[in-house]
């Protein structure tokens, strides 16, 4: 069986997200409907019911928001770091089910750390950290990391406006 083109896989990968965003974005306006229908009650149990859960969808959309801007900032961090010719690569040895050697992975994940301990400002060092981290199976430092590199990245390109 053939794998698929990277480009055809990343267009699957964003469809598959807008379409749960679109679905979760239903779910969040039926909930803010029935909110205002309890608020509109004017009984103090509907008016506090009510209010809760007008809190949980904007907090819902929040969280949205901050992953769509996340995912936006990765992939203009993998686009620069693909023009220099710097992506992560992931060549590290698989069992035949496909699990990354932890070994490896560990051995890996040294050099990645030691970069960003000698430059903790450098977003690039962090992004690697990230992917080794992930690679490692550490998906909530991975996250970490990969918030660190958006956030420094995000400080340069905004430094970079400045006359």
């Amino acid at each position: 069986m053939s794998e698929r083109p990277p480009s055809r896989r990343r267009r699957t990968g964003l469809v598959a997200a807008v379409a749960l965003t679109a679905l979760l974005a239903v779910y969040v306006w039926l909930v803010a409907v029935r909110a205002v229908q309890l608020v509109g009650t004017g009984e103090t149990v509907g008016i506090v019911l009510g209010v809760a859960l007008l809190v949980a969808p904007l907090l819902v959309l929040a969280l949205i928001a901050r992953e769509w801007l996340l995912a936006l900032d990765v992939q203009r961090m993998a686009d620069e770091l693909d023009a220099v010719g710097d992506l992560p690569v992931d060549d590290l040895p698989r069992s035949p089910g496909g699990r990354v050697d932890r070994a490896a992975a560990r051995a890996a994940f040294e050099p990645h750390r030691d970069r960003v301990a000698a430059d903790p400002g450098d977003w690039r060092g962090w992004y690697h950290l990230a992917f080794a981290y992930d690679a490692a199976g550490d998906r909530s430092r991975a996250r970490a990391a990969l918030r660190t590199a958006s956030r420094l990245h995000r400080g340069r390109a905004a430094s970079d406006d400045l006359p």
